[in-house]
């Protein structure tokens, strides 16, 4: 299977810049998250975390049906 593949992209021109393109996407996506979770607001943490604890109308309406 690796031959197949790797016979298919020897005959791209430049095929070695993917790799790094795909690496710097990535890079850059977890860097930007990781200064999303620094500089996130502490009230808006503990708002999404305590979201699954919270009782809704959701459940309510469950009960009565």
């Amino acid at each position: 299977m690796l031959k197949f593949v790797k016979g298919n992209l020897e005959n791209i021109d430049n095929v070695q810049i993917y790799p790094m393109i795909s690496l710097l996407i990535f890079f850059f996506f977890f860097v930007a998250l990781f200064y999303w979770v620094i500089t996130a607001k502490k009230e808006h943490i503990e708002e999404v975390s305590n979201i699954p604890l919270e009782s809704d109308t959701n459940n309510q309406n469950e009960e009565v049906l």
